[in-house]
């Protein structure tokens, strides 16, 4: 049993945890400081331990992916003939399947503002669920882009996403709460990536819609008229970004199969506010639809009607700094033939104006609906980094030969 004193000690954690957001910047710290905070890390890591029972996997293989390549028609039959005559062990066989990689934020979690000890809690242990990772067949969840290219080919699909996720720069160090909630930044998340013990084949990022909370970044005087520090986070952002997507782009390079990487630019912040401006009419005339709606302008001060406008300004000149990285990196990295790098706009050009997409709590995250469209949206986009793998998203067919059943809602 906890000791009562812990448990004092965890509400005041989620105390704490209830005044900032886990999107709050990483910062600068001293040697003390850190060692306090390692220390309360740790202690809480202890106390929760029993969390990671109910915590899903974060990489999935496809559950019939044995019968699949046992197919004489499989392109990987000759690789199921080696594991059957024992020149390769299973885990072996599972390495030749394509794998998928995904980088992001709480955008691409099945995540959501609610209570601060909810939060927290799902942060920590909320896994898959998700537009990119869901395994549930049954129709009213989401027809995940894991599941989409399952229909394309057995594969291994895994989600490096954390809720909070901040493109920022290397110096920084994560804040205590985002470390309490195993919030993970895009360098992190890239570290894993290229430290995996099978790179992947292709490998995804949504990331960055947490640094457009400018409000935090810059000072009252500032904040009186941004333009000149909105270009100056922009800048950060896409230096930052080009830092960390050089790391992956170089390690990509070095193995001998093809790797695609596609970077999607943040979401449509304009539709968005339209929708949240329904959110808000309909959370005054009722105040239980939408019930955190007035808790998510006070975690992200971004999203506050008087910060709207600016807000969405950021998120176009991060999506141009987005590009222009992409291409230069394109021009920088030709001497890696085997990379195919592309920057899509396919999850930015959403039209978001429709509340049915958003949680009926927070209207901010996805909901199912919202889940299952961003996920045709990404499965169309990648078509031709699948194609480059070797991977062909037209033929979505089921393993028993007839076309996969489409999940009616």
């Amino acid at each position: 049993m906890i000791h009562f004193a812990k448990w004092g000690f965890l509400v005041s954690v989620f105390g704490l945890f209830a005044s900032r957001s886990l999107a709050q910047g990483v910062t600068d710290q001293s040697v003390p400081a850190k060692i306090a905070e390692d220390t309360i890390v740790d202690l809480v890591n202890t106390v929760l331990l029993f969390d990671r029972l109910f915590t899903r996997p974060t990489t999935e293989t496809s559950r019939d992916y044995l019968e699949r390549l046992s197919d004489p028609s499989s392109k990987f039959y000759r690789y199921y003939l080696n594991y059957k005559e024992g020149r390769i062990s299973r885990a072996e066989l599972v390495q030749r399947l394509p794998h998928i990689a995904m980088v992001g934020d709480s955008l691409s979690k099945n995540f959501y503002i609610s209570s601060p000890a909810s939060m927290l809690w799902r942060a920590r242990t909320e896994r898959q669920k998700d537009w990119f990772l869901d395994t549930d067949p049954s129709p009213r969840s989401v027809d995940s882009l894991y599941e989409r290219v399952d229909e394309v080919t057995p594969l291994v699909a895994t989600e490096y996403s954390t809720a909070g996720g901040l493109v920022a720069p290397g110096r920084a160090t994560e804040s205590l709460i985002r470390r309490l909630a195993r919030t993970e930044n895009l360098r992190r998340q890239i570290t894993r990536v290229t430290h995996a013990k099978r790179f992947p084949d292709v490998v995804l990022l949504w990331i960055g819609h947490n640094n457009t909370d400018w409000v935090k970044r810059l000072t009252e005087a500032e904040r009186s008229d941004p333009s000149k520090g909105l270009r100056w986070l922009a800048r950060e952002f896409g230096a930052s970004y080009a830092d960390e997507l050089e790391v992956l782009i170089d390690r990509a390079g070095k193995e001998k199969h093809p790797v695609a990487v596609v970077v999607f630019g943040l979401a449509d912040f304009r539709t968005f506010f339209e929708m949240r401006r329904k959110a808000a009419a309909a959370h005054a005339r009722d105040p239980a639809r939408y019930p955190y709606y007035e808790a998510t302008c006070r975690y992200f001060e971004a999203l506050q009607p008087a910060n709207q406008e600016n807000t969405t300004q950021l998120g176009v000149m991060m999506n141009e700094e987005l590009r222009k990285m992409v291409a230069r990196l394109r021009r920088q990295r030709q001497t890696h033939p085997n990379v195919r790098l592309e920057y899509s706009d396919a999850l930015s050009r959403i039209n978001l104006n429709d509340l049915k997409i958003f949680s009926s709590l927070d209207a901010w995250h996805p909901s199912i609906l919202g889940h299952d469209r961003l996920a045709k949206t990404a499965f169309k986009a990648i078509a031709p980094s699948l194609a480059f793998v070797g991977v062909n998203p037209k033929s979505r067919r089921s393993v028993r030969g007839h076309v996969a059943q489409v999940k009616v809602r």
